[in-house]
């Protein structure tokens, strides 16, 4: 069982004391550069004052790209698994006839 250890982010200039599994550290921190930088881009282009405002739309940003990327999986997934069929199908056939 892999132990939790704390760290501390910055994300959108605010610190957050998280509890997180150890070997996921690097991926959580990445995780607030990337918000981050979502968060800076959005002030840039829309200049939003509003901390909420970049918030909301680094939110709704990253979560439709993760529903798209959940979406793109799952249709792979069935395809793969269309095609493992019909190739399971061609090879029993062949091995009837053999």
């Amino acid at each position: 069982m892999q132990t939790k250890q704390n760290i501390k982010v910055i994300i959108g200039g605010r610190p957050y004391n998280l509890a997180v599994l150890r070997g996921e550290e690097e991926l959580v921190r990445k995780a607030a550069e990337r918000i981050n930088e979502t968060i800076k881009q959005y002030a840039e282009t829309f200049q939003y004052k509003d901390q909420q405002d970049l918030f909301a739309m680094t939110a709704l940003q990253h979560v439709a790209n993760s529903m798209r990327l959940e979406d793109e999986k799952s249709f792979r997934d069935e395809e793969m698994e269309k095609k493992l069929s019909q190739l399971d199908q061609v090879l029993s056939e062949r091995l009837d006839q053999g």
